[in-house]
């Protein structure tokens, strides 16, 4: 894995906050924002909430507008990125270390813009080479490979030529659709799940690390 450009998933690898959206599906989407079934949290978990209604919409019914739980979605970010996340050990000084050797490093994310930007503010994670959303290609999202390929194509580089770390299942798919090497960040969140599409997995931040700076 000799590749420069490093593309971060931000939900459930760079801050905590899956074991947080899995309460809120829990005690609302699951509960009262959808017509019958028993849907899992790896079904709609690495989407975004907007492909997230219209999933769920098709598979299970919703009781509620697209507004409406966009809304709710909305409400919820704002406690749960200002306040409740913490950023992954070592965060910082790995970001730092990458640029010192030379690699560009971004945050690919199904999650909005001003989400992205509560963490980066909050963390102080700039510089960054690139901060891409879901938000901002015409293109459905993951488990499709579009955002890895608009992300490569925005840092003028093939997608072949990019890490991806990710932790759902389904940015795991998109990264390994897109070409990109794909490192499955294991944590509580994900600990039972069937990971093994990543081309590696590696379990914590000194693991990451360590691959990602040649350390091991």
């Amino acid at each position: 894995m000799d590749a420069n450009v490093v593309l971060f998933d931000m939900d459930g690898v760079l801050v905590d906050s899956e074991q947080y959206w899995h309460a809120f599906e829990d005690d609302w989407v699951f509960a009262e924002a959808i017509e019958s079934g028993d849907p899992a949290h790896e079904e709609i978990t690495g989407m975004s909430f907007r492909e997230i209604y219209d999933y769920l919409d098709a598979e299970y019914g919703t009781t509620v507008t697209k507004d409406e739980f966009i809304e709710a979605y909305d409400e919820n970010a704002v406690d749960l990125y200002g306040e409740k996340v913490v950023l992954m050990d070592g965060a910082e000084e790995l970001f730092s270390d990458l640029r010192a050797a030379g690699k560009t490093v971004a945050i690919v994310s199904s999650a909005p813009q001003d989400w992205i930007s509560t963490v980066r503010e909050r963390f102080d994670l700039d510089p960054l080479d690139l901060v891409l959303s879901a938000d901002d290609i015409d293109k459905p999202g993951k488990p499709e490979p579009h955002i890895y390929e608009a992300a490569a194509k925005e840092l003028g580089v093939a997608p072949e030529d990019c890490v991806v770390v990710e932790d759902s299942v389904n940015g795991i798919e998109a990264a390994v659709r897109s070409g990109a090497y794909t490192i499955a960040y294991r944590g509580d969140q994900n600990a039972e799940l069937d990971l093994s599409r990543a081309d590696e997995i590696v379990d914590g931040p000194e693991a990451l690390r360590a691959v990602l700076l040649g350390e091991k």
